[in-house]
């Protein structure tokens, strides 16, 4: 019988067993996933980052999993200059949809103005706010 080791330090070697098997099972299943890392960045007037996107594309889809607006720079659209920015990458990468979730009322109605569409939510994610899980459908440009 296999031993059941619970911690909350796995080591790295550990975390790299398990994230190759599923990487490796999920290839064999459905194919490679093609993944590659997609950053859009904010850069301030002496070059350093203050911000951005991190995600990356794979299977055909953009995947947002960071997106940050320093308070500063907020209120100027940015957030939707970001995505459309990554968007017109991943099209050109050959993705057809987009996905992001947050639990951030201003960042869900930001992400509703860019297109997205609400497709399911966790309720009381946190106590009174809900996370909430959007997609796109992403069109070459004309």
């Amino acid at each position: 019988m296999p031993q059941l080791d619970l911690t909350d330090a796995p080591a790295d070697a550990d975390m790299a067993v398990i994230m190759n098997g599923l990487t490796g099972f999920n290839t064999a299943d459905v194919g490679p996933p093609g993944r590659r890392p997609l950053a859009v960045l904010i850069r301030d007037e002496d070059g350093s980052v203050v911000g951005g996107t991190l995600g990356s594309t794979a299977w055909g889809w953009l995947y947002i999993q960071w997106l940050f607006v320093p308070e500063r720079l907020r209120g100027q659209g940015l957030a939707g200059k970001l995505l459309s920015l990554a968007e017109t990458e991943a099209v050109a990468r050959g993705c057809n949809s987009a996905w992001i979730d947050t639990f951030n009322p201003q960042a869900l109605r930001a992400y509703q103005r860019q297109g997205y569409v609400i497709f399911g939510e966790l309720a009381d994610f946190l106590p009174g706010r809900n996370r909430t899980f959007l997609q796109k459908r992403l069109t070459p440009a004309a």
